[in-house]
Parts: C-alpha cells; sequence; structure tokens
C-alpha cells in the first residue's frame, strides 16, 4: 500500500512540475510580447469616442442630404459655443479591476495625483470599480486613495457593473454617490481569516513541527502547528477589531447606513442594495457615461506602467493564480 501511495506521489510531482514549466513558458511569452508597450498616461477623449460611433452610424442610414444638413447644424452650434468661450466642465473617467492584492492601487495613486493636480471644483471623478475584496491593508490604500479626492472637495462617483463587495465596498463607499446595475453584487461588511491545519497529518507520519516565537501573540493559529481555543479565540479577537475599522470607515461616508443590518457579512444585489441604502441609484456605467456626456467634457484616464520583463514574468504566474481564485469566488454567487 505504501508503495502505490509513493508512486502517486512521484506521478502528482510530474504533473505539478510539468503543469510549472508551462505556466512559466507562458508566462515568458506573454511578457516578452509586452515589453514594447510604452509607459505613461493615456488620455481618451470618450464625447469624441461617442460621437464618432453615432456619426458612423447616423452616416449609414440617413440620407445623403439629410447627413450633409446635420452636419451644417452641429458645425454651426460648435462654432456659436467657441465664441461663448465658457468652460465645460470636465469629468475624469477612472477603471479599478480589482484583485486579492489590490494590485491596480500604484496605477491608482498615481491617476488619482494627476487629476487633483489639474480638477477644478466644478469637475468630477468617476471611477468604475470591479472588485470582490481581498487583503485588508491592501484595499484600505485603495479606499485611502479615493478619500484623496473628498478631501480635495472633488466630487467621486463611484459605479459598479459587476461587484463591490468587502474591500471592494470598502472602496465604494467613500464616494459622494454610488451607482450600481440592477443585480452588481455589493456589500459583504465583513472579515474572514481561513487556512488548513496539517498537524495530525504530519504527527501521523512522525514529523515534527518547531516554532519559536519571542511575544505571546507574534502567532496564533498556524497550517502546521496544534491550534489551541486560546490561538483561535485571540484570531476571532483580530478580525472583530478588523471589522470595526471597517465599519467605522463605511459610517465616516455614510452614516445613513443601518450598519446593525448590513454589516454582516452578507451580500446583496443592486435592487435590494439600493433598499438598503448601500447605493444610491440604479444606473449602469454606460447610462450614467451617456448622460454625463451632455453636460461634462468626459476624458479616461489609465496609467501604463512599464515592468522589467522579471517582473512582468513574475506577475504573470500570478495572475493565472488570482484568476483561479476569482472563479472560485465568482462559483459562489453563481445562480442554480
Amino acid at each position: 500500500m505504501l508503495e502505490i501511495f509513493l508512486e502517486y506521489g512521484l506521478f502528482l510531482l510530474k504533473v505539478i512540475t510539468v503543469l510549472i514549466s508551462v505556466i512559466v513558458l507562458i508566462s515568458f511569452v506573454a511578457a516578452s510580447k509586452k515589453s514594447n508597450t510604452s509607459e505613461g498616461l493615456e488620455i481618451e477623449n470618450l464625447n469624441e469616442k461617442y460621437k464618432g460611433l453615432s456619426d458612423s452610424l447616423n452616416k449609414a442610414v440617413m440620407e445623403k442630404d439629410e447627413w450633409k444638413k446635420k452636419q451644417k447644424s452641429e458645425k454651426a452650434i460648435a462654432k456659436k459655443n467657441k465664441k461663448k468661450k465658457t468652460r465645460k466642465p470636465k469629468a475624469y473617467i477612472l477603471d479599478f479591476i480589482g484583485d486579492i492584492k489590490a494590485s491596480a492601487v500604484p496605477s491608482l495613486r498615481e491617476e488619482v495625483t494627476a487629476i487633483l493636480d489639474i480638477a477644478k471644483r466644478n469637475d468630477q471623478i468617476v471611477l468604475r470599480l470591479d472588485n470582490h475584496g481581498g487583503v485588508v491593508h491592501e484595499h484600505g490604500l485603495a479606499a485611502s486613495q479615493l478619500a484623496r479626492i473628498r478631501q480635495k472637495k472633488i466630487h467621486l462617483t463611484v459605479v459598479v457593473d459587476k461587484v463591490a463587495a468587502s474591500g471592494g465596498y470598502l472602496m465604494a463607499s467613500v464616494a459622494n454617490k454610488i451607482y450600481a446595475a440592477p443585480f452588481a453584487i455589493l456589500g459583504s461588511i465583513g472579515v474572514i481569516a481561513q487556512l488548513p491545519n496539517f498537524n495530525r497529518l504530519l504527527d501521523n507520519y512522525g514529523v515534527d513541527f518547531e516554532q519559536i516565537t519571542a511575544g505571546q501573540y507574534k502567532r496564533n493559529v498556524t497550517m502546521f502547528g496544534k491550534n489551541t481555543d486560546e490561538d483561535r479565540e485571540k484570531l476571532k479577537d483580530q478580525l472583530e477589531e478588523i471589522h470595526e475599522l471597517f465599519k467605522s470607515s463605511v459610517n465616516e461616508y455614510r452614516p445613513q447606513l443601518d450598519l446593525e443590518r448590513v454589516a454582516t457579512g452578507e451580500h446583496w444585489y443592486g435592487s435590494k442594495a439600493l433598499e438598503l441604502g448601500l447605493i444610491d441609484e440604479i444606473k449602469t456605467s454606460d447610462e450614467l457615461l451617456i448622460e454625463m456626456a451632455k453636460k461634462y467634457e468626459i476624458f479616461s484616464v489609465k496609467l501604463k506602467i512599464k515592468k522589467p520583463l522579471k517582473k512582468r514574468l513574475l506577475s504573470n504566474i500570478d495572475s493565472l493564480l488570482e484568476k483561479v481564485d476569482d472563479i472560485r469566488w465568482k462559483k459562489s454567487f453563481e445562480t442554480k
């Protein structure tokens, strides 16, 4: 029986080695292809983008004379508006696609810094947020970057098309106004810690695990040592402390929320989230931006950061692991 387990273990080790080799090779190729990516801010005028799409369709469906008449009318209006020399307020659109480590924070902080340097009081920043949360301190930093916008008295809007849960909602709650799609996932104001424990397995194979600490609570629960009730209780206390910080931050920006009702770790879909006060209005990002294009000059702002090949290679491997976790997380919200 032991021989069978050893053979199976050896086979499994070979499979894992092959898989890792394939992942490294794919990541290396992908990283090499990105080597020529330029660095810096990418700015796109969304008014012009939307108008270009609209013009393409109008030109295809309108009669030739009707199309020319429309163009002439638009040119006259543009000329008239140019003479007025009134500054149209600007809206700067940012995107944040989250992962466990909130790895988009370095880009976000630079984008926010650049915008705050030129934004006026009647401008606003819109963040399109898609984030299911993750590591506490990373998402706390992400929320702090958004708090800088509020501190500068610039209106901050967050719009959620898919998900803003846990650390994602910590970020969203900073906004002056939150929009969400009808089936967007929101809330999950809670904290979780989970890990396997291999202590009994190690005991079965006669393997001792030594852990030496200085300081009573340097380490509480562990993957390989024997966990005590005191260890678990201390971890629970730490989670409760983080939960209180989470609730305090949400309460600072959305004092109207009934935290006893919503800070239970549960999540809700857009329509129910509106009833609970987690969001302010049901609306997708597409609807919002098209409406804003009538009153604002809208600019999409994205920072491209060029990384060394080694970092790109490691980040590609890391992103594959992140995707596995994302799939696991999203499956818990699938309809049956």
